[in-house]
This record gives C-alpha cells, sequence and structure tokens, in this order.
C-alpha cells in the first residue's frame, strides 16, 4: 500500500486548490457532518472548483458509524452520478474519514478520495494509516478495509473551534504516539498546555508527532507486526468506549484510550517492569485532564468479553501491546483475566 501524502499548514484553503488544481474530474463529492458543514463547510467552498460540488451530510458522533449510514452515503453516490473517476473529500473528524473512505474505496471498487480532518484526533488518528471502516454489531471498527487515501490536508485553523474536551481526546493519541517512541517525545507533550496554545505555532508538533505513525505503517501497512503498537492503550480502550455507547454514557474516544492506556501501562509494570514512576505519571496526567472513569466494577465481565472479541486477537487469548520502557514495544502480549480486573482496579481506585 502506498504511503499517503500528508501536507500541514495553518491554513487549509491554498492546500486544497493546490490540491485540486492537478485533479480532473467529472464529479466532487464532500462528505460532512452537521458540525463541520456549519463550522468548516463554508470555508472550503469560497474555492471556486467546489462551488458545484454534491454534498452529503450525515449526523455526527460515533453512533452514527454504522451500515445504514454507510448505505446512505452509497445511495447519494450512486443517485448523483458518482464513477470510479469522481473525487470524494472527507471533511470532518475521524467518524468521518473512517465512514467516508470506506465509502469510497468501495464504491464501484473504488474512486479517490481526500481526507481533511478537522479535529485533533482525526488529525493525528484517524485520517492518516489507510484504515477506514464502521462499527457493526455493538463492537468498534467491526468492518472495514486498508484503503490509501490520495491526499490528508491538515489546515490546523480547525483546532481553534474545538472545545478541551475534544482537544485532549486528540492529545491521548499524540500520547500514545509518544509513550511507544521516545522519552523526548513523552517529556514535551507532558509540558504543553493546550488551553494557552497558538494553533499557528503547532504544526512542527504535529508533524513531529504523525511522523511517528507514518515511520510504523510504512514498515507494516497491513498491521501483520510493528504496526501493532499503535494498538497500544486500544484493547481495554475500545472496550471501555463500547460499553459507554451500550450504556448510553458514550465518552470521546480519546478519554477511553487514555483510561485504557493507563491500564495497559500497568499491565506492563507487572509483566515486563515497565518503571512504576512512569506508570503513576500518567495515572496523575489522566487524573486531572480526563477525570474518573465511568465504568463500575459490576462492568467488568462485560468489558472482558468485549475484549474477546477484540479484532486483534489471534485465538491465544486477549492481544496486548505492552511496553518495558518508553519507546521499547512488545506486540502480541496476553494477560490474564485476574490481571485485566486487576489493572482496571487500579485506575479506578487510585
Amino acid at each position: 500500500m502506498r504511503q499517503s501524502k500528508i501536507i500541514i499548514a495553518e491554513t487549509i484553503v491554498p492546500l486544497l486548490e493546490q490540491e485540486l488544481a492537478a485533479f480532473r474530474s467529472e464529479a466532487i463529492f464532500i462528505i460532512s457532518d452537521e458540525n463541520t458543514e456549519r463550522f468548516c463547510l463554508p470555508i472550503i467552498l469560497t474555492i471556486e472548483k467546489l462551488r458545484k460540488s454534491r454534498l452529503i451530510t450525515i449526523p455526527a458522533g460515533d453512533e452514527h458509524k454504522n451500515i445504514d449510514t454507510l448505505t446512505y452515503i452509497w445511495n447519494e453516490l450512486s443517485t448523483h452520478g458518482a464513477t470510479r473517476h469522481s473525487l470524494v473529500i472527507n471533511l470532518g473528524g475521524g467518524m468521518v474519514t473512517d465512514i467516508g473512505g470506506f465509502a469510497a474505496a468501495t464504491f464501484k471498487r473504488g474512486c479517490r478520495f481526500i481526507n481533511i480532518p478537522t479535529t485533533l484526533l482525526s488529525i493525528v488518528d484517524a485520517a492518516t494509516g489507510g484504515k477506514t471502516g464502521i462499527n457493526f454489531n455493538g463492537l468498534k471498527n467491526e468492518i472495514g478495509i486498508f484503503a490509501p487515501v490520495q491526499a490528508v490536508l491538515v489546515g490546523t485553523q480547525f483546532l481553534a473551534t474545538l472545545d478541551n474536551k475534544n482537544l485532549y481526546s486528540g492529545f491521548a493519541e499524540m500520547i500514545k504516539h509518544a509513550l511507544i517512541s521516545s522519552k523526548k517525545e513523552y517529556a514535551t507533550l507532558l509540558a504543553l498546555s493546550l488551553e494557552k496554545q497558538e494553533w499557528s505555532k503547532f504544526c512542527p508538533i504535529l508533524e513531529a508527532n504523525i511522523a511517528i505513525k507514518q515511520r510504523i505503517v510504512a514498515e507494516d501497512p497491513k498491521e501483520t507486526g510493528i504496526r501493532k503498537s499503535l494498538n497500544f492503550g486500544h484493547t481495554i480502550g475500545h472496550a471501555i468506549e463500547t460499553l459507554s455507547h451500550q450504556t448510553k454514557q458514550p465518552v470521546l474516544h480519546g478519554y477511553a484510550i487514555m483510561w485504557g492506556m493507563v491500564c495497559e501501562l500497568y499491565l506492563s509494570h507487572i509483566k515486563m517492569n515497565f518503571p512504576s514512576s512512569t506508570v503513576t505519571e500518567l495515572l496523575s496526567y489522566c487524573k486531572e485532564y480526563y477525570g474518573q472513569p465511568t465504568f463500575l466494577c459490576e462492568h467488568y465481565e462485560t468489558l472482558y468479553e468485549l475484549m474477546l472479541h477484540d479484532k486483534k486477537n489471534d485465538g491465544n487469548g486477549i492481544n496486548f501491546t505492552l511496553l518495558s520502557e518508553i519507546g521499547q514495544v512488545h506486540i502480541n502480549q496476553t494477560a490474564t483475566k485476574n490481571e485485566i480486573f486487576e489493572a482496571l482496579d487500579f485506575l479506578r481506585e487510585n
């Protein structure tokens, strides 16, 4: 799978104009959700070439990343004459880039698409790496494919539209990249203040963080080996996120992943001798900025059952990525049920 082009700048319009200049298309479709239609779409519609594009608006929220929304997108593409030579622009957060990329990659066996991520989470995670998909049967990202995006265009101007919760949701994935990369990167991020951030000066920080994921994806595009390191925090984190939707108390993806990372650092400590001081440091950071997790002891069995359905499992138990040091990654690790429950206790009770 070819490496996707990722371009980062303060403003999005010049980036998109440059990308569209070389594009000859009979039709352009823009997929957005209700939020990005209101806050972000007017910015790119100043581009002459997009004024006759067809807008496909879907409901906001991960609970709508499902087969019904996917079918709606396919129907809109089909009804309005999309072909294999059309261009789809996914304008939004991770939910939009995931489902929009999947729709484009499968419609008529694939048409070209561009991602314009508008949240910090989608910039550093969902819009890069070639993963597309939907949730199915109550399980997160259960159906999907690897599909290379033509380009990922990042305008940091969109970050100014986000509230603190959505900023910290994306920042959790940045911290994950740092933990699997280097102590220097990790220390740099923990010292940042998102509330006081000047987004025009954030580009170098984003570039360095995204480059961590790019290097890993380039080495292992189909997640057969080292790309599994990017799943750190996600085995428990995805279970927490799925449970939150089942109990009608949805939490943002990054919050679930931060809680999952604390649990999986605890497992790393008891199984890989990961330094306890760093586990405690991340726990303190988590409690200050992400708060107390929403699940209770009575949910442990359900969380465990959800982990048993994790798509990373290979028949040898629940699959984890664990660390022995910051930047020292061990994929294809397992943990007992008691160890997992102990990790959940550590998060909740400290």
